[in-house]
């Protein structure tokens, strides 16, 4: 008689094999600043595969980080720096001071600020105005002339303006939002573009544990330097470590320590990858010359030239590396 093996102790029938084959895994998650209609929620709808996930809206900048530390989410993903309002402070030192989590992308959209109020409200009823820090300083010149008496208010996000209109209508509250926020809360928009620069731009940036993405040709690297000591000439000696090198600087800023009045550290954004021999050679020197260097990240720099970019550059290389080979071939053995 033929012992069946599929009724052998310990097996496992075809059936459940073919399940367990065809069940797809469960997708990532990934954390992100809501409520629905927030502008992180409208960078997220430019990335098709980041859009695939299990989203997560959070009610802070903050759960954010915290969800992808304590394993909640596998990724992150906030806003970083505004070019009208610099740097997003609480995400910055958040991953400069707070947290280990390493940048695996950026991604650059345009911002259109519109102020909406609940319906039948016109300009001259709205005695405040509610919006998140960053999208009322980008503003303030035509709220100053618009809107001079008006009462300002924080929210969490632009978004959590729009949503809390929506749930209170009060008939003199008026919120500083984007166009999809008032679809989304049913709002009528008194003034769109009231942004005081049109070329406004906000970045985001996805974050996770662990795990540096390959060189594309077209990267970004991010660094915290925190210098040995505070002395005449430490920023200069830390900035001729990439002049030499001609590595290019896309940001420089100090930030308080947290440890002191005058102890300040650097973030820095350059454009290469720690793959590259040059960007390695110089994070060498920095560490063992200037101070303790925390790494944020080497990643796909975003720009609607990237992928052009990286086509030349990986052409450039391949041509780079055929002809070095041919010189090689001729060494004589």
């Amino acid at each position: 008689m033929v012992n069946n093996p599929s009724r052998a102790s310990g097996s496992t029938s075809l059936s459940s094999l073919v399940v367990a084959d065809i069940t797809p895994p469960e997708p990532l998650t990934l954390a992100y600043l809501g409520p629905t209609g927030t502008f992180t929620e409208q960078a997220l709808f430019t990335q098709p595969d980041l859009m695939a996930l299990d989203l997560r809206r959070t009610p802070s900048m903050p759960d954010v980080f915290r969800q992808v530390v304590t394993g909640e989410s596998d990724l992150g993903f906030a806003a970083i720096e505004n070019s009208i309002e610099g740097s997003v402070n609480v995400t910055q030192d958040t991953l400069a001071f707070e947290v280990d989590l390493l940048i695996q992308r950026e991604v650059v959209i345009s911002i259109q600020l519109n102020l909406m109020v609940a319906p039948g409200t016109s300009l001259g009823d709205v005695e405040r105005v509610c919006s998140y820090p960053h999208a009322i300083a980008q503003c303030r010149s035509w709220l100053a002339e618009n809107l001079p008496d008006a009462e300002v208010q924080a929210t969490n996000s632009t978004a959590d303006a729009a949503r809390r209109l929506f749930e209170t209508p009060d008939g003199h509250t008026a919120a500083i939002a984007p166009g999809r926020a008032a679809e989304a809360y049913s709002l009528d928009v008194l003034a769109e573009d009231i942004e005081d620069h049109p070329e406004n731009q906000t970045r985001f940036v996805l974050v996770a544990v662990d795990g540096i993405p390959a060189p594309t040709g077209h990267d970004k690297t991010s660094l915290v330097v925190f210098q040995r000591a505070d002395r005449p000439g430490s920023l200069l000696g830390i900035l001729q470590e990439f002049a030499a090198r001609s590595i290019n600087l896309t940001r420089l800023e100090s930030r308080p320590t947290k440890q002191g009045l005058g102890d300040y550290c650097f973030l820095m954004d350059l454009e290469g990858h720690l793959a590259d021999e040059l960007v390695a050679d110089c994070l060498r020197n920095l560490h063992m010359k200037h101070g303790n260097v925390k790494f944020l990240g080497s990643y796909p720099a975003a720009g609607v030239n990237g992928d052009n970019v990286r086509t030349e550059v990986s052409e450039a290389s391949l041509s780079a590396d055929e002809w070095l080979a041919d010189l090689r071939g001729r060494i004589l053995r």
